[in-house]
């Protein structure tokens, strides 16, 4: 809920940000980061949990890093907590953008286990920005727990964000690569290749993955 007392605001900047064309709230978002203003931080966030615009929301996401840290991190971590998805999800990707290893304890399981796929997607994009070495290995447990999850957008996000972990992730991708499961055998593999090449295409051969499970299960 917006805290912030409207006349403190500028109405035409408000009136910018939920304007009904796309390229004006654009505008709006750059003028709140140009010239931030502390006052801005509620509007900001509430516009973060609306917009519909992926472009507009990148904006607003830079508008509200140009706002002291003190101020916006304790907003973001309690939208971390809002029964709106979209609002959980541009909260971790701006904390994600700040970049402060203390915001570490603020990404939870529950969030990298999230339901909804953009939210889990945003957490795993933060989690690995923010992870500590020392929680490197148990963050990669963590995510693979996720694997065969989603379509090949979802799964590609996963795969990425183990990537970024290096080879920390090995242990973890060998065991899911003899999973019964062909989903998560396929998911384990193709990651493990882009584990080895980052250019490669992401293939996740689910058919093949559900061939070897069937041979596997079969009498010798």
């Amino acid at each position: 809920m917006n805290s912030t007392p409207a006349h403190s605001v500028d109405p035409r900047l408000l009136a910018a940000l939920s304007a009904e064309t796309a390229s004006i709230r654009l505008r709006a978002a750059l003028a709140a980061g140009t010239h931030s203003d502390p006052a801005l931080l509620g509007v900001l966030i509430d516009r973060c949990a609306v917009e519909p615009d992926f472009f507009v929301r990148d904006m607003l996401t830079w508008a509200l890093t140009r706002l002291p840290g003190e101020l916006t991190v304790p907003r973001l971590r309690a939208e971390l907590e809002s029964g709106g998805a979209q609002a959980r999800s541009q909260a971790l990707h701006t904390l994600s953008k700040i970049g402060d290893p203390a915001l570490w304890p603020a990404i939870t399981p529950a969030l990298l286990r999230d339901p909804d796929d953009d939210v889990a997607r945003s957490a795993w994009r933060a989690a690995v920005v923010l992870v500590p070495d020392a929680e490197r290995a148990a963050l990669a447990t963590e995510l693979a727990t996720q694997l065969g999850r989603g379509d090949r957008d979802v799964r590609r996000s996963l795969s990425r964000a183990l990537a970024t972990l290096g080879e920390v992730i090995t242990t973890v991708l060998h065991r899911a690569a003899v999973s019964t499961d062909p989903h998560v055998r396929g998911h384990a593999q193709a990651t493990e290749q882009l584990l080895r090449d980052p250019e490669a295409a992401f293939d996740p051969d689910i058919d093949a993955a559900k061939r070897v499970a069937a041979l596997d299960g079969a009498p010798c």
